[in-house]
């Protein structure tokens, strides 16, 4: 499974982005997918997670603000960030994986950069 995230970039605080991860080869394997954040410093976290098909979930920090999405025809999931805060600011990474968690990703992307002005 290959995962290239892209949608990445500068927005001033209260401005919106959408990422995108476009999947490829053996995605019928994959029962999980989300994406996590790495900022400066801290650790990486989970922020936001879709498990089989259905079942969403959000870091508190984010709910009411992110969305994630999937377009099955495209391969392609979605992070929707909207009222964006300059605490936002991470580089954020697509992740799968073969069970219905995503706490110990199978697969990473290669990571988008994600930047909040205040």
């Amino acid at each position: 499974v290959q995962l290239v995230e892209s949608g990445g970039g500068l927005v001033q605080a209260g401005g919106s982005l959408r990422l995108s991860c476009v999947v490829s080869g053996s995605i019928f394997s994959v029962n999980a997918m989300g994406w996590y954040r790495q900022a400066p410093g801290k650790q990486r976290e989970l922020v936001a997670a879709r498990i089989s098909s259905s079942s969403t979930t959000y870091v508190d920090s984010v709910k009411g603000r992110f969305t994630i999405s999937r377009d099955v025809a495209k391969n392609t999931m979605y992070l929707q960030m909207n009222s964006l805060k300059p605490e936002d600011t991470a580089v954020y990474y697509c992740a799968a994986q073969r069970g219905f968690s995503l706490r110990v990703p199978d697969f990473w992307g290669q990571g988008t950069q994600v930047f909040v002005s205040s």
